[in-house]
């Protein structure tokens, strides 16, 4: 994906959820995911990856390097779950999706903030490898290392 491109999401539903002891599986179908890659709508296709596998006691996504499949007409565009989560709407939506499953019990406020936490997290994570990239292109060392250090 060359240059900069505006990606959000534009309809993010489960087809199904299966949840077991260790996971929340939201598993994903055709016209029940779309995205906006620079004002066009791409519609979810299951040719590859079909499901987001969330850890139910770290409430992370595992299923990091799964690669999931858009088109629009003839054209396809493959994201990877990396890409995915560092969309903030998406990261809220797919939160927000999980959550009841967190918990067999009813979250508490400390629960929702550690949600929350994990969501911040996640978001700052992602900017500091962006920043880190930036810093890589600019051939910027100092500003390089600072930026490891924090990963």
């Amino acid at each position: 994906m060359g240059g900069v491109q505006m990606i959000s999401v534009k309809m993010l539903k489960p087809y199904y959820i299966k949840a077991d002891d260790q996971y929340v599986r939201i598993i994903l179908a055709y016209q029940y995911f779309a995205v906006v890659i620079n004002k066009k709508v791409y519609q979810f296709i299951p040719i590859e990856a079909k499901e987001i596998r969330i850890n139910r006691k770290t409430r992370k996504v595992e299923n990091v390097g799964a690669r999931f499949a858009f088109q629009k007409g003839k054209d396809i565009v493959y994201m990877t779950m990396s890409e995915l989560i560092s969309l903030p709407d998406f990261l809220f939506q797919l939160h927000s999706i999980a959550k009841p499953y967190y918990d067999s019990m009813q979250m508490d406020s400390k629960q929702i903030k550690d949600v929350n936490a994990v969501i911040i997290d996640e978001l700052e994570h992602q900017n500091i490898k962006r920043l880190i990239d930036k810093a890589l292109d600019e051939r910027d060392e100092e500003v390089f290392r600072k930026l490891v250090q924090l990963l």
